[in-house]
């Protein structure tokens, strides 16, 4: 069996740049016409070992800079004002869309509103802890207080 270097990853055989084993007609009829795969030459071994190289540098770069990132998150105390009743109940409510507003307000920092995990939107005045998710993985909390306007 010759063996095939993914060019994008392909659900049943892997993950882009992997070297794999495939018969020859479904190399040459399905992967190299649509361009998920190429033969796997000596040249192409190299580039892709080169390549995976580099990809592992960038994720281990990304890695650092979301560490230094969840530690100065970590630091940060965000305010949100809103408008609220006598009780303390919002008029509204404060969803993870605003955090990473307030995020970007106080660092300068765009966060995915998708990483940020509120169990439900916060309804109440009252401080809060915040857990977000990172490039890479990274877990952070961001200490938000929501005072009254």
């Amino acid at each position: 069996m010759p063996e095939a270097i993914l060019l994008q990853d392909v659900e049943t055989l892997g993950a882009k740049g992997t070297v794999v084993d495939v018969s020859k007609g479904y190399l040459r009829n399905y992967l190299i016409p649509r361009k998920l795969a190429q033969p796997a030459t000596r040249a192409g071994l190299a580039a892709a070992a080169q390549a995976s190289a580099a990809h592992e540098r960038a994720l281990e770069h990304q890695a650092a800079q979301s560490a230094e990132l969840a530690e100065l998150l970590g630091k940060t105390v965000l305010t949100i004002a809103r408008q609220a009743g006598d009780d303390g109940r919002l008029f509204g409510s404060v969803t993870n869309a605003d955090v990473a507003e307030a995020i970007k307000e106080a660092r300068g920092v765009d966060v995915d509103r998708r990483k940020i995990h509120l169990d439900e939107p916060i309804k109440q005045i009252g401080t809060y802890v915040v857990e977000l998710e990172l490039e890479g993985g990274v877990a952070a909390t961001v200490k938000t207080m929501v005072v009254e306007q």
